[in-house]
């Protein structure tokens, strides 16, 4: 016999329990086990008045915005709607049935206000960071960075010519990506060089072409611990070598400071082989380079390259294949010259009359009198690379080293970020600290949190 749909009047009284609604698998059981906003809560106390309304609870906003990190939802706007319908994020947010949902202005204002003031995003990531240290997940013994370009909300069409001058108005009534942007350049000790094209709306974004059309973005640094894959730290740059090598830094003394945590060795691509930041990792860190050396002085003409002169560093000279010295000095000076360019090279020259001579000329320097070969001020860093890079520890360290490229397939694909939402640096940064937040939290909860086994599934 076919029942009946039972009606409001026999359903007038019942009770109603979104716990028992969650599935015991769902990623925001794990999540919500490993999240700890106490600390968060203290954090941001001074930044509230105790008199006056009752302001939205800044935790309430924080799991929201963890919600739309961890599942992809990019705007604040359908965020609000699917916490207001899902019994799952409503569970995680703490709300009951009744309880009404912030509107997704409020993010913005927050944002811009007491939670950039308060450094809100960076005390929650080390927060989360702090919690993945005490279960185990990060062992500190071997760091990988790399970066990744993330395009930034600003079109081609609103570009304008780096080497023109340009008229910004009145700084008080600009954007806030711009009031920054000039302000930094303010800052600056040397005024950076003139980019190719320069965003009307975003400024501080690169312009940067890669194979196809051109667009303006930025770039997100991160440094992992490679027993979990766990984000140690996150920064915003530009698209360039020299900014993503010294955002590496910038994060390596961060953690230190922070955490008293130092890797033994680092990884990465050839990006980060430059000679001065091997030598910042060899003399100043003790830490083993595990990464590719820069190397330009190979040739590619069948001629001799600098790697077949040997190195003699009591004498300071390089002989040659034929036995000829190379010096950097062939005559004292009554003031002694250092010879280091502005390349932070020395240059070492062998004698003409020698190459003259020589019957390797033609294979050595056949269209100049005599040869010179540019070393590093930073060589000794170098050979160290060189001697780790023949290592099997080394070969280990290249294969861990997709780990990071993985979170950021992982940051892309299913968290969404291929683009951002905020302009500026500080935007920029607030949405790689979230995202490197929810990374590290669906990590845990998928490291930690016990399997349902498929039986009690199909029980449930």
């Amino acid at each position: 016999m076919m029942g009946r749909q039972a009606t409001g009047r026999e359903q007038l009284f019942y009770t109603f329990s979104m716990e028992d609604h969650v599935p015991e698998d769902h990623l925001l059981r794990g999540i919500h086990q490993f999240l700890d906003l106490t600390a968060f809560r203290q954090h941001m106390e001074p930044f509230y008045s105790p008199v006056g309304r009752p302001s939205i609870d800044p935790e309430l906003m924080i799991r929201m915005l963890i919600v739309g990190y961890c599942f992809g939802i990019r705007s604040e706007r359908r965020l609000c709607e699917e916490v207001h319908l899902n019994l799952a994020y409503r569970w995680f947010c703490r709300l009951g049935l009744e309880d009404a949902v912030p509107n997704h202005s409020t993010f913005s204002k927050n944002r811009h206000g007491r939670f950039r003031d308060s450094e809100a995003f960076r005390q929650l990531f080390e927060s989360v960071l702090s919690r993945c240290m005490s279960e185990g997940l990060v062992r500190g013994e071997g760091f990988a960075t790399d970066a990744s370009i993330i395009k930034a909300d600003a079109q081609r069409q609103r570009g304008v010519p780096g080497n023109e001058p340009i008229d910004w108005g009145n700084p008080d009534e600009a954007s806030r990506p711009v009031r920054e942007y000039l302000a930094a350049l303010e800052e600056a000790n040397d005024p950076p060089a003139s980019p190719k094209s320069v965003s009307l709306t975003d400024p501080a974004a690169s312009w940067i072409s890669r194979g196809g059309p051109a667009y303006f973005a930025y770039s997100t640094n991160y440094l992992i611990d490679l027993k979990a894959g766990i984000i140690v730290d996150v920064e915003a740059s530009a698209v360039t070598s020299a900014a993503e090598v010294e955002a590496t830094r910038t994060m390596i003394d961060r953690v230190e400071d922070k955490f008293d945590l130092k890797p033994e060795r680092l990884v990465g691509d050839t990006n980060y082989g430059s000679a001065a930041l091997l030598s910042w990792m060899v003399n100043e860190k003790k830490i083993e380079p595990h990464v590719p050396v820069w190397d330009k002085t190979e040739r590619q003409d069948g001629t001799l390259s600098s790697s077949e002169f040997e190195w003699n560093g009591q004498a300071n000279e390089y002989r040659c294949p034929a036995g000829n010295a190379l010096r950097s000095n062939w005559r004292s000076f009554k003031n002694p010259r250092t010879h280091v360019t502005k390349a932070d090279t020395i240059i070492y020259r062998s004698s003409q009359h020698d190459c003259a001579a020589c019957t390797m000329k033609t294979k050595c320097c056949p269209n100049t009198s005599f040869r010179k070969i540019a070393r590093s001020i930073h060589e000794d860093a170098r050979d160290v690379a060189r001697r780790i890079g023949t290592t099997s520890a080394y070969e280990r360290s290249s294969k861990q080293r997709k780990k990071v490229e993985m979170l950021f397939a992982h940051l892309k694909r299913i968290l969404k970020l291929d683009k951002l939402r905020l302009r500026g640096f500080s935007g920029a940064t607030d949405e790689f600290l979230l995202a490197a937040t929810a990374q590290n939290l669906r990590r845990m909860a998928q490291w930690l949190m016990p399997r349902v086994p498929e039986t009690t599934k199909v029980a449930a």
